[in-house]
């Protein structure tokens, strides 16, 4: 795999450092995790990784951290800035002039920018995701916008974008020999992972965002790029932008109705395809997609549009996810409903398994370092 041979250290975090890191592991990075002694943990993002146990506290523990560090060829620091210089640990202290290891990725993942009035500010994506000017375009009511789960800030801005430049870095030191600090916080990162839609609204004239929350082509306005509630309660997508896939979706849609539905003087005007150019009457056609939909199963509606240029898909459950996702084989799949696939990993499980057989540490030291309680292992 393309990062076999790859050691990295991931300092224990939620969201975006360990999807960063299970990233690296997909990839064949051989990613360790280090956890604090006796800790628990809500960290799922486990696939492929190990854990150890080390307590920066105590001196020996960082001396520890510090040997592991300067062998790592990656770092991953969820930390809000300045913990790791605190204990010793910064950048300098393995990229400076003297550094213990000059060709270390030190990557660090921060929700504010380094420099500015809310670099020091404890928060979480909704907040990261409401500074980036993304979270006002977002659909919602009239009165305010709904948000992804945690989904923009934390896993695109955050975890994918240093993964990104955690890969640049790599390319950059098989030229140079050097390694370098990877910063990104998460403000930035989801301003950068939004680039089209926000160069559309700070330039009107493309069309795309012209207009209010909710007026727009692609945050709920357009009828054609829209969910609908179907007779059972499921759900069906529309998203037929392109006129030629809106006048397969419309043919498709209307043969599955009854005619006198279809061919009511109400609907008079909106059963054409020229209806997408005349913004005038969206709000009829909306009227009539949700009235239509309302009159099949989600799954009648799936197979009406299966196998077509419509545009037109049912949304699964997480479950009917998994279960498709299972059976399409032409892709490794992951099993996100199954504790067997190594989503969980208990602090500490690989204690002796790293430091002992992969990185040295005499069987004494080790032995001392668990009695000081600068180690653990997982009970």
């Amino acid at each position: 795999m393309a990062l076999s041979g790859k050691k990295v250290l991931e300092f224990a975090g939620l969201a975006p450092a360990p999807f960063a890191g299970m990233l690296l592991a997909d990839n064949g990075a051989s990613v360790i995790r280090v956890d604090r002694p006796f800790a628990t943990t809500l960290d799922v993002l486990c696939r492929g990784k190990r854990s150890i146990a080390i307590n920066s506290k105590i001196p020996s523990g960082r001396e520890l951290l510090k040997r592991l560090v300067a062998s790592s060829d990656i770092l991953i620091d969820p930390f809000r800035p300045g913990v790791l210089e605190r204990l010793g640990l910064g950048p300098e202290v393995f990229l400076g002039s003297s550094g213990l290891n000059q060709q270390l990725i030190y990557a660090r993942i921060v929700g504010f920018p380094r420099t500015g009035p809310h670099k020091n500010m404890a928060g979480h994506d909704l907040n990261y995701l409401a500074l980036s000017g993304v979270l006002s375009m977002l659909p919602g009511s009239v009165n305010k916008p709904a948000f992804p789960l945690n989904l923009l800030a934390d896993f695109a801005g955050g975890g994918m974008h240093c993964v990104t430049k955690i890969l640049l870095a790599l390319l950059m030191r098989e030229q140079t020999s050097r390694g370098q600090v990877v910063d990104v916080d998460m403000v930035s990162g989801t301003r950068y992972i939004s680039s089209s839609p926000l160069i559309h609204r700070l330039h009107p004239s493309t069309g795309r965002f012209p207009g209010k929350r909710g007026t727009n082509l692609l945050d709920g306005g357009a009828p054609f790029y829209n969910i609908y509630t179907c007779k059972d309660g499921g759900l069906m997508t529309v998203a037929c932008i392109e006129p030629r896939f809106f006048k397969n979706f419309l043919e498709r849609f209307c043969e599955a109705l009854p005619k006198d539905f279809t061919s009511s003087e109400k609907w008079q005007g909106v059963v054409n395809d020229s209806v997408q150019e005349s913004r005038e009457l969206w709000p009829t056609l909306q009227l009539f997609l949700e009235t239509g939909f309302s009159m099949l199963t989600r799954d009648e509606w799936g197979k009406v549009f299966f196998g077509t240029d419509a545009c037109s898909v049912p949304v699964l459950t997480p479950e009917e996810a998994s279960e498709l996702s299972s059976s399409l084989g032409s892709a490794p799949q992951i099993a996100f409903n199954d504790r067997s696939a190594s989503c969980f990993l208990n602090p500490g499980e690989h204690t002796r398994e790293v430091l002992v057989t992969e990185f040295g540490v005499p069987e004494n030291e080790y032995e001392r370092l668990l009695e000081e309680g600068a180690i653990g292992e997982s009970k």
